[in-house]
């Protein structure tokens, strides 16, 4: 379906919620063992962004978009939702989600195990080394790196 409506790549082994909270871009490709979770919120995926291999994307009622001319390096994870966690006299589960919902601009590149956590805002232009963990706002034109990822790099 979207191989003919968006001209964009799916793969036969990708896992996707089809649903009209679903926008995929113009020659998007999404690889094997990845999966695509937009049944809370929207998730909008721009035009030549490639999904590596085994990620999860998840909307969350705060919604996911992710710019134009991305790369999402393998075994990724990017969430838009959480689970709270104030009350200590409840489970997490009884406590429900939130959900602030991620924006990633343009041509940003995201490293293989990299995790992007809810209400994150990752700037145009960013490269995120391999393994970060991303939990709030990045720069644009920057490269970042650790757990909690840090600016090590501005690009000029």
């Amino acid at each position: 379906y979207y191989l003919i409506k968006h001209k964009s790549i799916l793969s036969p082994k990708a896992e996707v919620e089809l649903s009209s909270n679903l926008v995929i871009g113009k020659g998007s490709q999404i690889s094997s063992f990845t999966k695509l979770k937009a049944s809370a919120g929207p998730l909008k995926i721009g035009a030549r962004v490639d999904v590596a291999t085994g990620c999860f994307l998840s909307s969350g009622k705060g919604g996911l978009i992710i710019g134009d001319d991305c790369l999402i390096g393998p075994n990724s994870v990017i969430l838009a939702d959480n689970y709270n966690s104030s009350r200590i006299d409840l489970t997490f589960r009884e406590q429900g989600h939130s959900s602030k919902g991620t924006v990633i601009g343009n041509n940003v590149s995201i490293g293989a195990g990299t995790v992007v956590l809810d209400g994150s805002v990752i700037g145009d232009g960013v490269m995120i080394a391999a393994n970060s963990l991303v939990s709030g706002k990045i720069p644009e034109n920057t490269i970042v790196q650790g757990n909690p990822a840090k600016v090590i790099f501005t690009r000029r």
